[in-house]
């Protein structure tokens, strides 16, 4: 039978291709790295075996030989094997001094994977009760119901995380290192830097029973379970510990895996103290720890908040120009909707893609508005703090002193956007009637901001009373001096991680080293600055509480401190002095002289202070 010539065209594929597959072959043959050098183990196995097999002609084979080889190697003390180990270790060191270098692929991923959902959370928030709403408020979570975005922007995400310097904890973007502390996440989130560490480590059987609740296992615990327990009406202390879990386990701080981490359960055996958490810090330090695996390659997943990465790149990088005046809302959650998100996105594209800005000032709080979510304000025209008690207050404001002016008893700011907060309706130095216009003077605190006269018919020019007398900042390496509203708006911006923040009537654990002589203490609500002063007797340390302000003023703050060592106790309960600055030694005030038994094993001496607003001071006294 004569072959068709389709046939032989077949074929005569059929074998270049067998050519090519040959040739291919063994290519990649040639390209094979030198193998890598046997381990001691090796070496050894191969000798005995070897003799083994010559000595027990009547063994089974390899199976055996192999089997007593390992029994003999395992019995082996450390000096007989290292006849073996160092010949492995000439040829490893032969191998390196020969091998190339391994070029490491690299790690490129292109669609980023994540567990934080923004979005879930949103539909949850939709469906909460006043009630509960008002509990979120009550744990320091209020500023969540702001939450208005419901997607992430993945992209810009993964462009954050290729420059994220978890070593430093910053951002590496448009030619600047900027970088992130946990007073960014309270900008950003809402949600307080300062108070007590979130420990999520502890005895497990103290949280036996939230587990068994809550079906946790070793994965963690169900997020569609905590969901359903959130469409409950109830809006006690399992709702607060659900939604805080939620919360964390959705956008502040999921992992790389589906559920939340039980660790959680053991700061959330209290839920009354779930406020006093510094839950800035925790939210960074895990965004760093997750960052941080997921660039090590330990994960292919990202854990950790990313819509604070999102939202922070859009605060602080600017496409508007350098001129833009537009103010933004502290916290600046409540500002990014969907769509402004989507009008941001575009102009970026316009300017070329991200990295394409001006970076703005980091101390974003010049030009911003407080957000009622926050607390802060009430509805009034006069623009005064509210004496109301909220967790979720923060005073959050930077100082610049350029284009203050005085109208109608209120401190206004002109060009650097401050809001106006502070009022000063009491101005004892303004417009006085007098006889004649020769007996009045202008005040010479008018630096500070007064535009007031003085009375001038007697001797004496009462500036003292003047609120705008000059304050001295209580730190022995600062020398900025002004109004009491300047010094605090100056603490706030320059030495905000100097002192310890505070909110009134809720009390305060801190701490005072050996060489500590003070502690500057500054309330969230409205700035006024304290001074939590120690001194040295010969009984012990004697410990005092002065407020920062005018010598006049008529505001006296109820303190409480306490002192505790097992079941003793100390206590001190009185009213705050007006000193203009930090007062050396021990001023005329009341004090507590603590015992140096009370030290703690490091010398430090550690209190609780409680300060009450002067305003529910007033309420008690009426």
């Amino acid at each position: 039978m004569v072959p068709s010539e389709g046939n032989l065209s077949t074929e005569k594929r059929k074998a270049e291709d067998d050519i090519e597959s040959a040739e291919k072959r063994k290519r990649k043959k040639n390209k094979c790295p030198t193998p890598r050098p046997a381990c001691s183990w090796v070496h050894f196995s191969r000798e005995f075996i070897k003799e083994y097999s010559a000595s027990h002609p009547e063994s089974c084979g390899l199976k055996a030989a192999t089997k007593a080889a390992s029994d003999a190697w395992k019995s082996m003390r450390v000096e007989e094997k290292a006849k073996y180990t160092k010949q492995a270790r000439e040829l490893w060191d032969s191998y390196l001094s020969t091998a190339p270098a391994r070029i490491p692929k690299p790690r490129k991923q292109t669609k980023l994977v994540t567990r934080c959902s923004p979005g879930r959370l949103f539909n949850v928030l939709q469906r909460l009760s006043p009630e509960q709403n008002a509990a979120v408020k009550s744990m320091g979570f209020g500023s969540l119901l702001g939450l208005r975005c419901r997607t992430l922007r993945r992209s810009l995400c993964l462009w954050l995380l290729e420059r994220f310097n978890t070593a430093g904890c910053s951002l590496e973007i448009c030619g600047m290192c900027i970088p992130l502390s946990p007073r960014d996440v309270e900008i950003v989130l809402g949600l307080a830097a300062s108070g007590k560490d979130v420990i999520n480590s502890g005895p497990d059987d103290l949280i036996v029973d939230l587990r068994r609740s809550y079906n946790a296992t070793n994965h963690g615990i169900s997020v569609r379970l905590l969901e359903e327990r959130l469409t409950a009406p109830e809006a006690g202390e399992d709702f607060k510990r659900s939604f805080v879990l939620y919360a964390l386990g959705t956008l502040l701080s999921p992992t790389a895996r589906l559920d939340v981490s039980p660790s959680f359960l053991h700061f959330l055996t209290n839920m009354d103290v779930v406020h006093q958490y510094n839950w800035g810090k925790f939210l960074l330090d895990r965004l760093v720890r997750e960052v941080s695996r997921f660039h090590q390659g330990k994960q292919r997943a990202v854990g950790g908040c990313l819509l604070f990465l999102q939202l922070f790149y859009y605060e602080s990088i600017s496409v508007e120009g350098s001129h833009s005046s537009n103010s933004s809302v502290v916290p600046c959650l409540s500002s990014w909707g969907e769509e402004e998100i989507s009008e941001r996105e575009k102009r970026q594209r316009e300017l070329g893609g991200y990295g394409f800005g001006e970076v703005i000032c980091k101390e974003r709080c010049t030009g911003l508005e407080f957000s009622e979510s926050r607390g802060q304000l009430d509805g009034s025209s006069e623009g005064k703090i509210s004496s109301g008690v909220n967790h979720d207050s923060v005073f959050e404001q930077q100082a610049n002193q350029a284009g203050k002016e005085i109208m109608n008893g209120n401190t206004y700011v002109e060009g650097a956007n401050v809001p106006s907060l502070l009022t000063s309706n009491d101005v004892l130095c303004g417009n006085m009637e007098v006889g004649t216009e020769s007996a009045s003077t202008i005040c010479q605190n008018k630096e500070y901001d007064c535009n007031g006269t003085l009375n001038c018919i007697d001797d004496v020019i009462p500036e003292e009373t003047c609120i705008f007398s000059p304050h001295a900042c209580p730190l022995l390496d600062c020398n900025f001096t002004g109004s009491s509203e300047q010094l605090s708006l100056h603490f706030s911006s320059k030495h905000w991680d100097c002192g310890r923040r505070f909110r009134y009537n809720i009390p305060l654990s801190v701490s005072l080293g050996v060489n500590e002589q003070f502690l500057v203490l500054q309330a969230e609500e409205d700035g006024v600055l304290f001074l939590l002063g120690k001194g040295i007797e010969s009984l012990g340390n004697t410990v005092i509480v002065t407020c920062i302000g005018p010598s006049s003023s008529q505001d006296r703050f109820l303190y409480d401190v306490v002192a505790s060592r097992g079941v003793s106790s100390l206590r001190l309960k009185s009213l705050t002095e007006c000193f203009p600055g930090r007062v050396e030694g021990l001023p005329p005030v009341d004090f507590l002289l603590i015992p140096f038994a009370f030290l703690g094993p490091s010398g430090q001496l550690d209190l609780e202070v409680c300060i009450w607003s002067s305003t529910e001071l007033g309420a008690d006294c009426t």
